[in-house]
C-alpha cells in the first residue's frame, strides 16, 4: 500500500510539473529590420501588434545574429551552435544535416508537440518535429506552394502570411490539448522583392521617406565596404525588385508575377503601371533616380512589413480567445537585421549594427513585468537554450548558446561581456566573408577572401560605422585587448577556419 501510495504521488507530482510547463510559440521572419519597429521608437511606421509583446512582455535592445544570412540564422537558432559546428554557413553551399541535435528534438522526445509552420529555407526536410510544412526555398508571396510532411507538394491560393498563419491557427485548433506545444511559424516578409498584399499596395504611396544621413556613404577607410554590391543605386534592380517593368514581356517572365490568380494580377498591375507611367513622366536620372528607387523601395519593404504585423496580431488573438496567453512564451524575432538605405545598401550579411543586431521581443506572463527593457547582449544562438530552460530541460552540452532566462526572470543582470560572429559567403553581393568581437562599445572586424584587412569601431564616438579607426595612434591597447579576446572566444567556440586566419601582431 505505501509503495503505491508513493508510486501515485511521484504520478501527480510528474503530472503537475508536465502541466505546468509552459507552451511556445517562436515567430520568425525574414529580414525585418528593428529600424522599422515602433517598438523600437521607428517613425516609419507602426507595428502594433510586434508593440504588444513588447508592451506585455520584453524588448531586447541588444539582440544579435551569429551569421547574418537567412538559412545559416535559422540553424544557428535550431542547433544553439555556431555556424562551423552545425555545418550550414552559407545559402549558396550548405544543406543542414537534419540528423543533429535541436532543441526542438529535445521538446519532442520529453512530451510536447512541435511544429514548423512557413519558411524554412535549410533545404532538407525538417526532422525532429512532430508536425510541419514548409515554404520550398524562398517560397513565393503569392498563392504559395507547401512541402507538407506526407510528401505531398500544395500550392494554397492567397497571400502568404494570411496562409501560414491559416495553417498554424488549423494546426493549433487540431494538436491534442493535453499535451505542451512548441510552435514555430516562419513568415517569408520581408524578404526581397518586397511584394505587398493587394490590400496594402497603396498603405506607404503618399508616404515620403527622409534618407539616412549616411545614404551617400563614400565608403572612405572601409575596403571591404567599398567592394560590395548591395546598393539601392546600382544592385537594385526596376524590373525585378521595383515592379518596374520595361514591356509586357519582361513582365511577363517574372515567375511571382506569372503565378497569381487573374484578380490578382488585375490589381497589382494596376497599381504599379500606374506608378510607372508617372515614373516614365518624370525622366529622372542620377540623385533624383537613386532616391525615387528609395522611395519605392521604402512603401514596397514597409507594405510588406504590415501583413506580418497584422498575422502576428492573429496569432496573440488565437492564444487570447482559446485561453492559452497565461501559459505560452510567445517570441518574435527576424533572422537578422537589414539595411534601410544605410550606406545606401538594402539586404544584410556585413557585420555593421543594422545587419549584425536583430529586432526581438518575448512574452512570458507571470515571468517579468510587462514593458520590461533589457539592455544585455544576447544572441540568437541563446533562443534554444533558453526555451529549454523555461521548459525544464538540460540544455546538453554541445550547445554553445547560454540561457538568457535568468535575464528574463531578473535574477541575473550581466548577460555576454562580449559576442562573436562569422560570415562566410563569398559571392552574392560581393561581401567578403569575415569575423568579428564585439563588446557593445567596440567592434573588431578581421576580413579575409575577397578583402583581407581589418577594420575597428568606437560605436560611442561613431555610431553610423563610417571610420574605421584600426592602427590610428591611441587605440593600441584597446585593439591588443580586443585580439586577445577574439582569440579566446575563438577557440572557446572552436572555430578552426577562423583560428587559421587569425594573426595577432
Amino acid at each position: 500500500m505505501k509503495h503505491l501510495l508513493t508510486l501515485g504521488l511521484t504520478l501527480i507530482i510528474a503530472l503537475s510539473i508536465h502541466a505546468q510547463r509552459p507552451n511556445i510559440v517562436l515567430i520568425v521572419s525574414d529580414d525585418h529590420s528593428y529600424q522599422t519597429i515602433s517598438a523600437y521608437g521607428s517613425k516609419l511606421m507602426q507595428t502594433p501588434n510586434i508593440d504588444r509583446i513588447a508592451k506585455e512582455g520584453i524588448r531586447f535592445d541588444k539582440a544579435y545574429v551569429t551569421n547574418s544570412i537567412c538559412g545559416p540564422s535559422r540553424a544557428v537558432i535550431l542547433t544553439g551552435k555556431y555556424s562551423h559546428k552545425n555545418g550550414f554557413k552559407d545559402n549558396a553551399n550548405s544543406s543542414f544535416d537534419g540528423s543533429q541535435n535541436t532543441f526542438i528534438k529535445e521538446l519532442t522526445r520529453t512530451g510536447y508537440q512541435t511544429a514548423w509552420i512557413g519558411k524554412w529555407h535549410l533545404q532538407t526536410n525538417p526532422q525532429g518535429f512532430t508536425y510541419w510544412q514548409v515554404l520550398p526555398g524562398q517560397g513565393s508571396y503569392y498563392n504559395p506552394d507547401f512541402l507538407m510532411m506526407n510528401g505531398e507538394r500544395k500550392r494554397v491560393e492567397g497571400y502568404v502570411s494570411d496562409v501560414v498563419e491559416d495553417a498554424a491557427e488549423k494546426w493549433l485548433t487540431e494538436r491534442d490539448p493535453n499535451q505542451p506545444f512548441c510552435l514555430v511559424i516562419g513568415h517569408k516578409n520581408t524578404h526581397r522583392t518586397w511584394m505587398p498584399d493587394t490590400k496594402d499596395l497603396r498603405l506607404f504611396n503618399q508616404s515620403k521617406f527622409t534618407l539616412p544621413a549616411n545614404f551617400y556613404d563614400s565608403y572612405e577607410t572601409r575596403e571591404a565596404a567599398a567592394v560590395q554590391d548591395m546598393t539601392i543605386d546600382k544592385t537594385m534592380r526596376m524590373g525585378y525588385d521595383l515592379k518596374m517593368f520595361a514591356s509586357k514581356e519582361e513582365e511577363e517572365k517574372d515567375l511571382s508575377i506569372k503565378r497569381m490568380t487573374k484578380a490578382q494580377r488585375q490589381a497589382y498591375m494596376t497599381f504599379y503601371d500606374s506608378i510607372h507611367r508617372d515614373f516614365q513622366s518624370k525622366k529622372l536620372s542620377g540623385k533624383a533616380l537613386v532616391e525615387w528607387k528609395y522611395q519605392r523601395y521604402m512603401q514596397d519593404y514597409l507594405a510588406t512589413a504590415a501583413s506580418l504585423d497584422r498575422n502576428i496580431g492573429r496569432t496573440l488573438d488565437y492564444l487570447d480567445k482559446h485561453d492559452l496567453s497565461k501559459n505560452t512564451i510567445v517570441i518574435y524575432v527576424s533572422d537578422q537585421g537589414f539595411y534601410m538605405g544605410e550606406h545606401g545598401w538594402f539586404d544584410k550579411r556585413f557585420m555593421y549594427e543594422e545587419s549584425f543586431r536583430t529586432p526581438m521581443v518575448l512574452r512570458y506572463p507571470g515571468v517579468r513585468k510587462s514593458g520590461s527593457v533589457n539592455s544585455n547582449m544576447v544572441m540568437n544562438l541563446d533562443i534554444g537554450p533558453t526555451l529549454l530552460d523555461a521548459a525544464g530541460i538540460k540544455i546538453p552540452n554541445d550547445m554553445q548558446g547560454k540561457s538568457f532566462l535568468p535575464l528574463i526572470k531578473g535574477s541575473a543582470k550581466k548577460g555576454r561581456d562580449a559576442m562573436y560572429y562569422h560570415y562566410y559567403e563569398n559571392g552574392e553581393h560581393s561581401v567578403s566573408p569575415h569575423f568579428l568581437i564585439s563588446t557593445g562599445r567596440y567592434k573588431l572586424i578581421r576580413f579575409y577572401t575577397r578583402v583581407s584587412g581589418w577594420e575597428l569601431f568606437d560605436l560611442e564616438k561613431d555610431p553610423s560605422e563610417m571610420k574605421n579607426i584600426y592602427g590610428q595612434k591611441g587605440y593600441e591597447k584597446v585593439t591588443a585587448d580586443l585580439k586577445k579576446k577574439l582569440a579566446q572566444l575563438i577557440d572557446q567556440y572552436e572555430d578552426e577556419e577562423a583560428k587559421k586566419i587569425l594573426v595577432i601582431h
